[in-house]
Order: C-alpha cells, then structure tokens, then sequence
C-alpha cells in the first residue's frame, strides 16, 4: 500500500508548478501588504562568496545530509525559497512545495560556548587584521581550516535542529535542505549574518582579535628580532670596513 509521503509514488512538482505557486504567494502577500525575504539564485552557483560558499560545502560534507541535498538544491535554484530570515541562533523560512500556501520551516542552530569563541579568537589573533578582511574571507588557508575542525565555528549536525510543517516523514526533508542553502546565499548579501546565526558580536571579536595581537606585539619589544643582521654581518655581506 502506498503512501502519501513514500517518494517514489508521490509526485514532486515540476519546476513550472514551483515557480506559479511561488507568483501566487508572492501576490497573495502583496495584497496583504506583506513583505517577503526571497532566495534569488542569479547563476549556477548557489554562493559565490567565501562565506556562502563554505557554508554549503560544510553541509555537503556531512553523510546525515547527503540523501536530500540534491533537492533542496533543486528547489532553492527554481526560488521556492519565498522568505528566510536569520537571527541569533534561529533560521525561519517559507518554502513553495506542491500545495498553492508554503511551508514553514524552522531551523535552530546551538550558540558556541564561551570557551569556543576564546579559542578561535585566540587562533585568529595573527590572522585576522580588519573587519573588511574577515567578510571577505581573506585570511591564510589554515585559519580558515580552523573553522571547519572540532570545536571551529560551522555547526555541525548534532548542532542544528529543524522542523517542517510538510507531510514528509524524513529527518530532513527537501525544504529544510533548501532553506539551509538558502543561508548560503544569503551570506553573499550580508556575510556578517553567519556570526550572528552563531551568536558572535562580530565587532567585539575583531577588536578582540586586534587587542590579542597588539598585546603580543608589545611583549616582544624587547626581544630582538632573528632577522636584524648584526653590524658584522653588514661588514661582511657589503664589504663595509
């Protein structure tokens, strides 16, 4: 006996139906003077920013996702993201789905502990030199590896929690998976939303950062740096007598 979530004889909406029930929403909450927060995927990358990208490949690499990504991917590129909104610790989203009302996703992400935070502040105290450089991801390689370990600042798993309002029994069906990469796009239009969503005042950890640095800075006034050649050294290497 077949049921109704079972997916291989439920039938999944074609792209066209998405995108009428997503114009029908759309003017519905026009009408009720509404405003939406919509997905827009502009070109065959979900994100295209250091930050939305590693948002989407952290989800990637996790064996508990893998089954429904592809989907969500589907249904996040043809805008049936209809609203996302990003706050601290939570991800709310309306999702188009078969039926002609979206569906109501909630997805809540564990805040980092106090001691994480120090940790990875502390790692960050050599890298991270200006707001600007921490949005636009450009820092060295191995930090930016730092924040994918155990204990870094993507959630992993057993740290995100979700809910859907739609029939479908699984863990996580096809519109949480949509909303999570729908975050992902969102971080190419306001990056600093990712510390927020991780309950990080992103402009107390960067003056935390700069402070940590200043201060090891100042430690080492006195230490004399290995790379100042001694007098004779420059003697020897200019010919000076």
């Amino acid at each position: 006996m077949a049921h109704y979530w079972n997916e291989t004889s439920y039938p999944q909406p074609t792209e066209r139906k998405l995108k009428e029930n997503a114009k029908n929403t759309r003017e519905k909450a026009t009408a009720k003077g509404q405003t939406l927060h919509p997905v827009v995927i502009k070109s065959r990358q979900i994100a295209s920013s250091w930050w939305g990208k590693a948002w989407c490949q952290n989800l990637e690499r996790y064996a508990d996702f893998e089954t429904r990504l592809p989907r969500g991917r589907r249904y996040v590129r043809t805008g049936a993201v209809m609203d996302l909104q990003i706050k601290e610790g939570k991800i709310t989203a309306r999702v188009q789905g078969t039926r002609k009302m979206p569906y109501k996703v909630e997805i809540r992400i564990s805040p980092l502990s106090e001691q994480r935070i120090e940790k990875i502040t502390e790692q960050c105290g050599t890298c991270v030199e200006t707001l600007d450089k921490l949005i636009n991801g450009d820092f060295p390689r191995e930090l930016k590896d730092v924040f994918f370990e155990e204990g870094g600042l993507f959630p992993k798993p057993k740290e995100i929690s979700f809910s859907c309002s739609c029939p479908d029994w699984a863990v996580m069906c096809k519109h949480i998976a949509a909303s999570l990469y729908g975050v992902g796009a969102r971080l190419d239009e306001e990056p600093l939303l990712f510390f927020s969503l991780r309950g990080i005042d992103t402009n107390k950890f960067v003056d935390v950062v700069i402070s940590s640095r200043v201060e090891t800075m100042l430690a080492n006034v006195g230490q004399p740096s290995h790379r100042i050649i001694k007098d004779s050294k420059i003697e020897d290497l200019f010919g000076v007598l």
